[in-house]
């Protein structure tokens, strides 16, 4: 495999959207020792059921255990080291010296994986880490292309290279920061961060309460601390050609549509760029059909002049989820309901692998195939008129006015 498309499982339903659109490989985390503590995440029996089916699907299955944990949570560790070589792990994602020593010495053969939150920014740390029994460096947010190809050409080809390519990006270096732990006493390096830089902000003179001086973007204040979503989905040959390995898709805490379409967008460009084949445009617009901040591509190519996201801390939300497919027969699709939609509306099927088909739902069948004028109830079975055919599970979306 020249590329690895590694995307983001933060609950069993994410798993399975990861595995159903095209991932090589995801990572997850347990309750404890993961850098996003506020996701579902795996007990013991979820992560051995994670592992089985992505095994059966050839897909490997990385376990975090990058937070930088305190005296008191180490004796804990060595049990979840044991628990992860029973559930058939292929790698431990770690941060911290003191876990990577203790996974060498709990799970000898454990693949190890050097997180983003090492902070690694130069080839002497990245041989230094692989020295130290790392077979891949998850590499800093904050390095151009260039400055990667140069660790690439410095480290044992051996060692892999992973680095984020899609999704939230953080105004700290490599999430190293405190602002949570201040403001609200949530420590984002133990996976808690309430995200503050995404909130709205005012300046105030100490001796004039209540009196808020105009430094802002709009009536919500200042978003000066909110960054831009990051993708780099146009530029795959550039990130192979600089030796990166795993394109890792950020969003263990996004929803499990978002992981179906980020996935099977980088799926779809990444194999249309080891075929050589130019990647067709709906692929790059599928990354526009999630939730996402405005895009920006981070600091591959160079300071990231517009990286700030200053007019709002919320998102672009363009699209809705309003059914998925349960079966198609007789001309027919049955799908369940998820968002209310109308008799006349012009939907969009989404399944793996394959552009996306519009229809136009000209006549709405209740479960009793009465026709009715709008499928406005949660989890409601339905039928629609077609003359296609879709997989099940296949997603039905609809733009938004």
């Amino acid at each position: 495999m020249e590329l690895e498309v590694l995307a983001p499982a933060g609950d069993r339903e994410r798993l399975l959207s990861a595995l159903n659109y095209g991932a090589d490989a995801v990572y997850l985390g347990r309750k404890n020792f993961g850098m996003r503590a506020s996701s579902s995440n795996f007990d013991y029996e979820g992560l051995m059921e994670a592992v089985k089916l992505s095994h059966e699907k050839g897909v490997k299955v990385y376990l975090t255990c990058n937070t930088l944990p305190r005296n008191s949570e180490i004796p804990l560790f060595e049990q979840f080291v044991k628990e992860a070589v029973e559930c058939g792990v292929d790698a431990l994602i770690a941060a911290d010296l003191g876990i990577i020593s203790l996974i060498k010495k709990y799970a000898p053969d454990m693949e190890i994986h050097a997180s983003t939150q090492t902070g690694i920014v130069n080839y002497v740390t990245a041989n230094e880490l692989y020295n130290m029994g790392c077979k891949r460096v998850v590499l800093a947010r904050e390095l151009s292309i260039d400055e990667i190809a140069e660790i690439r050409a410095k480290t044992p080809k051996e060692m892999e290279i992973e680095c984020f390519v899609h999704g939230a990006m953080c105004v700290s270096f490599s999430g190293r920061c405190l602002l949570s732990s201040y403001l609200v006493n949530r420590d984002a390096n133990r996976g808690e961060c309430a995200q503050p830089c995404r909130w709205g902000y005012h300046l105030q003179e100490e001796k004039r309460p209540n009196e808020f001086f105009p430094v802002f973007e709009d009536e919500q204040g200042t978003y000066i601390l909110n960054a831009k979503d990051m993708s780099m989905i146009e530029h795959i040959q550039k990130l192979r050609e600089a030796g990166i390995y795993s394109l890792k898709i950020e969003g263990r805490a996004k929803s499990a549509y978002y992981v179906s379409v980020v996935t099977n967008a980088y799926r779809m460009a990444v194999d249309h760029c080891l075929r050589g084949e130019t990647v067709p445009q709906w692929v790059y617009d599928e990354v526009f059909k999630v939730s996402h901040r405005k895009y920006c591509t981070g600091f591959f190519f160079g300071h990231p002049k517009d990286s700030q996201y200053y007019e709002t801390g919320g998102y672009i939300r363009e699209y809705d989820v309003v059914a998925v497919v349960d079966e198609c027969r007789d001309g027919r699709i049955y799908a369940t309901q998820r968002n209310k939609f109308l008799a006349g509306d012009t939907l969009e099927v989404f399944s793996p692998g394959t552009k996306p088909e519009i229809i136009k739902a000209d006549v709405i069948f209740n479960e009793k195939d009465e026709p009715v004028e709008s499928a406005n109830h949660a989890m409601m079975k339905f039928s629609i008129p077609c003359d296609k055919t879709f997989p099940k599970d296949a997603i039905i979306r609809m733009q938004k006015d």
